[in-house]
C-alpha cells in the first residue's frame, strides 16, 4: 500500500509527513507561534462541541455542493493559502491545486508559494484565488496582482491580520529562515533523512516564485523565520483596502478577521466575503479560536456576504460544525498542506477524499440530507458559548 493509502485520518498524514521530513521543515508547517496557545485553540474548538443528531430521515442520498462567491462547489471546503509547500515536497503546491479541480473545489494560491501564478494556472485549470500578502513594495504588489487578473483568477484575498510576522520559536531553535541558512545542526537534521534531501542535492532548495526580485534576505536565524514578513507593511489600513476594492474588477474576499465590528465595515466596504481566520495560529499567540469568533461575526454580517472559516479544520465534522454556526464554508491548509507533503498529489487526493467522507457521513448520521439543511438545532447547546462583542 502507498503512504497516502494507509491514511484513513488527517491524522495520518501528518504522521506520515512528520516522519518523511527533517523536523526544521515538519516544524515550519506544523507550528505555531509562542506557546502555540491559538494553535492547538483551534482545534480544541471544535471539540468542545458536541452534535444533536436528527434520526429516522431518508439520507439514503445526500447532496453535499454548495454556492461559493456565486459558484458550485461540490463541498463547503476551499483550500486555503499555504506558503512554501514546495520545500516539503517539490511541486506541492500544483499538486494541491489539481487535487482541488479534481475535488471540484476552489484553490488558494500563496503569494509566498513556490510556483508562480502562472505555472498554477495553467497547470491546474479550475477555480483560483490569489492571496496577496499586503508588501511595503507597493509597485510589487501591484505587479502580483495585475498578474492573477491576467492569469484569470476569479478571486483576490486579501490577507489583513500580518502587519508584522509573527514569533515562531520552533523555527528558531531548528536555525530555520528563507532563504536556508546550512547549520550543523539543520545539516544533521537533513541528512537524517535522505528521501527529502536526495530531491533538495539534485535540483536544489526550491524559491518562492512569486517573491523573486523581491527582497527577503534573512540576516540569521534568529531572524523572523519567514523573511518575507520583513517586506509586510504596518502601515496598511481601511482606506488602503478601500483602493484595493475601487481597483480590483472581481470577487474580493478579506482573510483574517475575528471582530465582528470589523466584519460589519468589510460588508458596508462593498467586499464579497471574509474569512474568520487567526493565521493558523502561527503570527500573534492568545488570539481566539476561529470558530469561537465565527458566531459574533456571522451576526455581525447579518447576511451580507459569505462568511468562511479557517483554522483548526481537521475532520468532516468540523466542517459540518463550522456550517451550523453560520459559516458559508471552511478553508483548509495544513490538512491538504500534510498530503502533499507525505505522498505528494496522491496525498492531496487523499487528504480531500477523507474530509469528503467524513463530512457525507456526519450529514447522515446528522439526519441532514443537504448543506442548507445544516443548523445550529444540530449541535448540543450546552457547549455553545456566547461571545458578546468587545
Amino acid at each position: 500500500m502507498s503512504t497516502a493509502s494507509k491514511a484513513f485520518s488527517i491524522e495520518d498524514l501528518r504522521t506520515a509527513a512528520r516522519h518523511r521530513l527533517p523536523q526544521a521543515i515538519f516544524d515550519f508547517f506544523d507550528g505555531g507561534a509562542e506557546d502555540e496557545l491559538t494553535l492547538g485553540d483551534n482545534q480544541a474548538a471544535f471539540r468542545r462541541i458536541r452534535l444533536l443528531p436528527k434520526v429516522l430521515t431518508d439520507v439514503s442520498q445526500v447532496e453535499t455542493g454548495v454556492q461559493l462567491l456565486g459558484q458550485a462547489s461540490a463541498l463547503p471546503i476551499a483550500i486555503a493559502p499555504t506558503g512554501a509547500v514546495g520545500f516539503g515536497w517539490r511541486g506541492g503546491d500544483i499538486a494541491i491545486a489539481r487535487a482541488a479541480v479534481a475535488a471540484n473545489i476552489p484553490y488558494t494560491l500563496s503569494s509566498a508559494a513556490t510556483a508562480s501564478i502562472e505555472q498554477v494556472a495553467k497547470a491546474a485549470p479550475g477555480r483560483l484565488w490569489f492571496q496577496a500578502y499586503i508588501l511595503r513594495n507597493k509597485p510589487f504588489l501591484e505587479g502580483l496582482i495585475a498578474r492573477a487578473l491576467a492569469a484569470d483568477y476569479e478571486a483576490l484575498m486579501i490577507t489583513v491580520d500580518l502587519p508584522v510576522g509573527g514569533k515562531r520559536e520552533r523555527d528558531f531553535r531548528n536555525h530555520f529562515s528563507v532563504p536556508f541558512r546550512f547549520t550543523a545542526k539543520n545539516l544533521l537534521d537533513f541528512s537524517c533523512h535522505p528521501r527529502w534531501l536526495s530531491d533538495i542535492v539534485r535540483y536544489g532548495m526550491p524559491v518562492m516564485e512569486n517573491m523573486i526580485g523581491l527582497d527577503m534576505q534573512a540576516k540569521n536565524a534568529t531572524a523572523i523565520a519567514s523573511s518575507v514578513g520583513r517586506s509586510y507593511d504596518p502601515a496598511f489600513n481601511w482606506d488602503s483596502l478601500q483602493k484595493i476594492r475601487d481597483q480590483w474588477p472581481r470577487k474580493l474576499i478579506v482573510k483574517g478577521i475575528l471582530r465582528p465590528d470589523d466584519a460589519s465595515r468589510l460588508a458596508e466596504m462593498g467586499c464579497d466575503a471574509l474569512v474568520v481566520s487567526n493565521h493558523g495560529g502561527r503570527q500573534l499567540d492568545g488570539a481566539v479560536a476561529t470558530l469561537d469568533a465565527l458566531p459574533a461575526v456571522v451576526k455581525a454580517v447579518n447576511g451580507r456576504m459569505p462568511v468562511m472559516l479557517d483554522g483548526g479544520v481537521r475532520r468532516g465534522s468540523d466542517v459540518f460544525k463550522a456550517i451550523a454556526l453560520g459559516a458559508t464554508g471552511v478553508l483548509v491548509g495544513r490538512s491538504t498542506l500534510y498530503g502533499a507533503v507525505a505522498a505528494g498529489e496522491e496525498g492531496a487526493h487523499r487528504a480531500l477524499a477523507i474530509l469528503r467522507d467524513e463530512f457525507t457521513r456526519t450529514l447522515q448520521l446528522s439526519g441532514a440530507c443537504s448543506v442548507a439543511d445544516i443548523h445550529s438545532g444540530l449541535l448540543f447547546k450546552s457547549h455553545l458559548r456566547d461571545h458578546s462583542t468587545p
